[in-house]
């Protein structure tokens, strides 16, 4: 499944997008349905990354652009790019933030540079035990999301995050990739891939193959295995030793402009 969809994300170009922003990027990648292994027909496609900010936009008086967002269609496909300057990407690195780690381990790569290769290899250091609140803390936000609309892409999310969150604590890999998950993590409830093949027919679909009572007792259960992997998690309590790294990494590329 997930050479397939890196079959369909490569045929966009998305190598063109990346050079046509203001400054150096750093790396790009597709996070999103695409990322998770449940794109509909109609998913637009997330683009992620990080910028490298020129000295002078850091040193004068205005607010330096640390994040910038931008959404178009392109080829019939709505396209959403975000990315972070290097140094506010890697202070959300340090905040317990899967979500950042993702995108950064995505194997979705459009556009990819040595410094890339250099936040990925501290990416592990970072990993601590606490970011399990994390995944538990967006799996409770899609799960209201999926109470109010009752769409099965909520309900989705809810269950990917949770999956994500225990394999963490188990191995210290992050893996955002649904149908993978599945094979990782046993205690996955056995409707989810009919969940996954009704999703591809529609983004924002009703939910169609497990009732909601069944599916929110699943997902209690899985709350439940989360808190008992994070109790027996033999991760850190802090990240090992990777705030000096990724401080001297911030500096040589700052210093030297570098762009690849």
């Amino acid at each position: 499944m997930l050479d397939h969809v890196t079959t369909s994300i490569e045929a966009l170009d998305l190598t063109s997008v990346v050079a046509g922003q203001p400054d150096p990027v750093l790396f790009a990648t597709v996070s999103g349905a695409h990322l998770y292994g449940f794109p509909s027909r109609d998913s637009d496609v997330d683009l992620r990354g990080v910028h490298l900010l020129p000295l002078d936009a850091l040193v004068g008086l205005r607010e330096p652009e640390e994040t910038r967002s931008r959404m178009w269609t392109r080829d019939g496909v709505e396209m959403d790019l975000v990315t972070h300057d290097l140094r506010k990407f890697v202070r959300l690195m340090l905040r317990r933030n899967g979500y950042v780690l993702e995108q950064l381990l995505s194997p979705l790569v459009a556009h990819t540079t040595d410094v890339h290769a250099e936040l990925a290899a501290l990416a592990p250091r970072v990993v601590t035990r606490h970011h399990a609140h994390h995944y538990r803390g967006f799996a409770r936000t899609q799960w209201r999301l999926f109470e109010a609309n009752g769409e099965l892409k909520p309900l989705l999310y809810t269950f990917r995050v949770l999956l994500t969150g225990i394999h963490l604590m188990r191995t210290g890999e992050v893996l955002a990739h649904l149908p993978s998950l599945l094979d990782a993590v046993e205690e996955a409830p056995g409707h989810l891939p009919g969940l996954i093949a009704a999703k591809a027919d529609a983004e924002h679909g009703p939910l169609t193959g497990v009732t909601p009572e069944r599916a929110a007792a699943d997902v209690a259960a899985l709350h439940a295995v989360l808190d008992a992997a994070q109790d027996a998690s033999a991760l850190p309590d802090t990240p090992a030793g990777a705030h000096d790294a990724l401080h001297d990494l911030v500096v040589r590329a700052r210093l030297s402009g570098l762009q690849g």
